[in-house]
């Protein structure tokens, strides 16, 4: 085999109708074979000690990446969780806190973005943590990332059965379990760009589906439904804009936070991009369009459409159950039928959507931690010559098939909340270490002498976005410890607690066993010492500042509405 089939499988090009005379009898056969040995160990690397020299292909194009951006974490916590979110704090309140949380989004990922165009690696912002902040750290935020998505995998797949469920109650939800588990194996062996075509079309569905409902809502806040109704802005004013006061406020605000997770994984995509520099800026632009046309947009509708004291929002037997949906409520008080079986279709998309982004973020996690020597086996560092990490992807697979004893029964569910409770804070201590991270970094930079016009791209809100990112998670990790020692609408109590604070003691206890470990127990690398340059994508500084002189230079020259447009796309 060639290098250049190394580049892409025979098999992968397969077209079984062409296969009409005996000349090609033998293709199915080379076929076969060209499948098995891409499972094979990937050629060894030209450069040991370079990390950006990776096995993984970068085979994910500019429209995987932007198309991630837009939709990687619309699910059912914006189609369903937003409506006990509207119950707790009101109208105003959701609209608050989706603003506060997605300015912190916003201002991480232009952190990120700047870190990962210039150092492409894989694990992406654990690695940073380890390089700019402390490895401890980068080892304490990497496990609990890995955790997220481990837990969330079987979750995802039960919570599927259960939407399916929704059509037809006679058949075990445990053949549904089978299948989804199979479909989403599936997706997640064949080569990296597969994972990118699907979650394309996936994300594209989830778009369609919010951008037409923002529409509709439109349309129905002006009267213009089959009722002919006038809302506008009844329900502000009856039952009110605030429910339960700061302490729903604080509630509604760790909810809005958590909506978000999974929109760091644009960043991990950075070590598979087919062309980083052009791509992965463009993705993390399209950060803020998600946040205000498909977030903020879905959630003012959802705010003015439907009452906070509306009984349905709270009558949902579980996370995904479309009757206590929002959006299925609004328009069913606007007259119009058939929509839970549409709603119900577009939750079941985004719930296979996640599952796949799990396994993806659980390998890719895994497969850095390896190669950090983070990790208490070495066989999850293996990538076979499709650039897939094949046994990081298969171990998190495996942990799927936890899913057959997550039922209904009140034990294995509580079991299962326990599990969820170890990193569920994750996504604020991995979006507060990249800020961190982002503000290492540049000190380090300061500290060298060295000037930010080696970077590809620069952070557009600059070092201070990083600085206002991470106050804000911090915040909402003070939110989070106000509503785990006083929920609302319950009395404090331990389990509470540590159902809603667990994550916190389990990132404490990771990075004092690694301090035990290693016996390292410094705080911080100084700034002085950071290595600015290991990971670093392999440039030239001069032709690089010369192309995007051009570009600029090029970018000049148009009307001021191309130059805007530029600008945030």
């Amino acid at each position: 085999m060639n290098k250049k089939d190394l580049e892409k499988p025979e098999y992968l090009n397969y077209n079984p109708t062409a296969v009409s005379s005996s000349e090609d009898s033998e293709k199915p056969i080379s076929i076969w074979r060209s499948m098995v040995d891409s499972f094979k160990p990937a050629l060894p690397k030209n450069n040991i000690d370079d990390p950006t020299d990776t096995n993984l292909r970068r085979t994910l194009k500019n429209r995987h990446q932007q198309m991630i951006a837009l939709g990687s974490s619309i699910g059912s916590g914006l189609f369903v969780g937003t409506g006990s979110a509207l119950s707790t704090g009101g109208a105003a309140s959701i609209v608050i806190s989706w603003i506060v949380a997605g300015l912190a989004v916003f201002l991480t990922m232009q952190g990120a973005g700047e870190m990962s165009v210039s150092f492409p690696v894989s694990g992406s912002f654990n690695l940073y943590a380890s390089q700019f902040i402390e490895p401890a750290v980068g080892f304490a935020i990497g496990w609990n990332y890995f955790l997220q998505f481990w837990v969330l995998l079987p979750l995802e797949i039960v919570a599927g059965s259960m939407i399916i469920s929704f059509w037809n109650k006679d058949i075990n939800p445990d053949v549904w379990v089978v299948i989804l588990w199979v479909a989403i194996s599936f997706i997640t062996i064949l080569p990296n760009y597969v994972y990118g075509e699907a979650e394309l079309y996936f994300c594209l569905i989830k778009i369609i589906a919010v951008v037409g409902f923002i529409i509709l809502g439109i349309v129905l806040i002006a009267g213009g439904g089959p009722t002919h109704d006038y809302i506008g802005g009844r329900y502000w004013r009856n039952p009110g804009p605030f429910n339960n006061g700061f302490h729903g406020f604080c509630s509604v605000l760790v909810t809005a936070s958590f909506s978000y997770g999974g929109t760091e994984m644009i960043a991990l995509t950075s070590a598979e991009s087919a062309n980083v520099r052009k791509s992965l800026p463009k993705a993390i632009k399209q950060v803020f369009w998600r946040i205000v046309l498909f977030y903020m947009g879905s959630i003012v509708m959802i705010a003015t459409l439907v009452p906070s004291n509306d009984p349905r929002l709270l009558n949902g037997s579980s996370s995904v159950d479309v009757t206590a949906s929002p959006f299925v409520i609004a328009v069913v008080n606007g007259g119009i039928s058939g929509l839970p079986s549409v709603i119900n279709a577009v939750v079941l998309i985004s719930v296979l959507s996640v599952g796949n982004a799990s396994v993806y973020a659980c390998s890719r996690t895994l497969n850095s931690l390896s190669e950090q020597g983070m990790a208490p086996s070495q066989k999850w560092l293996y990538v076979d010559r499709a650039g897939r990490p094949i046994m990081a992807i298969l171990s998190t697979l495996a942990f799927g098939l936890f899913a057959f004893i997550a039922t209904d029964q009140e034990k294995q569910v509580a079991a299962f909340n326990w599990l969820l409770a170890l990193s569920g804070l994750s996504s604020i201590f991995t979006w507060l270490s990249i800020n961190v991270s982002h503000i290492r970094f540049r000190c380090a930079m300061s500290a060298q002498n060295r000037s930010i016009d080696e970077l590809p791209f620069v952070a557009q809100t600059g070092v201070i976005g990083s600085y206002i990112g991470a106050t804000l998670n911090i915040l909402f990790l003070i939110a989070q410890l106000y509503v785990s020692i006083f929920p609302v609408g319950d009395s404090p109590s331990a389990e509470n607690f540590f159902l809603g604070y667990l994550g916190f003691v389990t990132l404490i206890l990771s990075w004092l066993f690694y301090k035990l470990w290693k016996r390292e127990w410094r705080l911080f690398i100084r700034a002085k010492d950071i290595d600015v340059d290991r990971g670093r994508i392999n440039i030239d500084i001069d032709i690089l500042q010369q192309e995007m002189a051009e570009e600029k230079a090029r970018l000049a020259e148009k009307p001021f509405y191309v130059r805007l447009y530029s600008y945030w796309c």
